[in-house]
């Protein structure tokens, strides 16, 4: 198997791996269990019906995942979602709305949970390119 077969192989999976998480996500915030990278703000007040907004809207990103895992061409379309994603967790990570619902306690915690969503965004990107970008699609 070459360089470009193997990233292709650890793509497909890579994004199996992400619709799995969003399953997991949607299922969190379904039933409102609040553990950390499955609930990124997991200790800041909420409304339960939020989270079960929530938790239909992360079904768009199981959908979508596992859509790329088929079939390549989508993938653009996931990155594209999850770097909107990682960015827009860090708009709220530093947002003065969050801050003052934090009562003075620390953002490392979602700031660590944004930091995992932009490693795994670079690791798909990195193996999306490595594999022949939309060359192969």
């Amino acid at each position: 198997m070459n360089r470009r077969d193997l990233a292709a192989t650890l793509l497909r999976c890579s994004l199996w791996f992400g619709a799995a998480y969003f399953c997991c996500m949607a299922v969190a915030h379904f039933f409102g269990l609040k553990y950390p990278l499955l609930f990124v703000y997991y200790d800041v007040p909420f409304y339960a019906y939020q989270d079960k907004i929530i938790s239909f809207a992360v079904v768009a990103y199981v959908c979508l995942f596992a859509n790329a895992a088929v079939h390549r061409v989508a993938v653009p379309a996931a990155l594209a979602a999850l770097g909107v994603t990682v960015a827009g967790l860090c708009a709220v990570n530093g947002s003065d709305a969050l801050g003052s619902v934090l009562e003075g306690r620390s953002t490392v915690a979602y700031w660590l949970q944004t930091g995992f969503i932009a490693c795994y965004f670079v690791w798909l990107l990195a193996l999306y390119v490595t594999s022949g970008g939309a060359q192969k699609s």
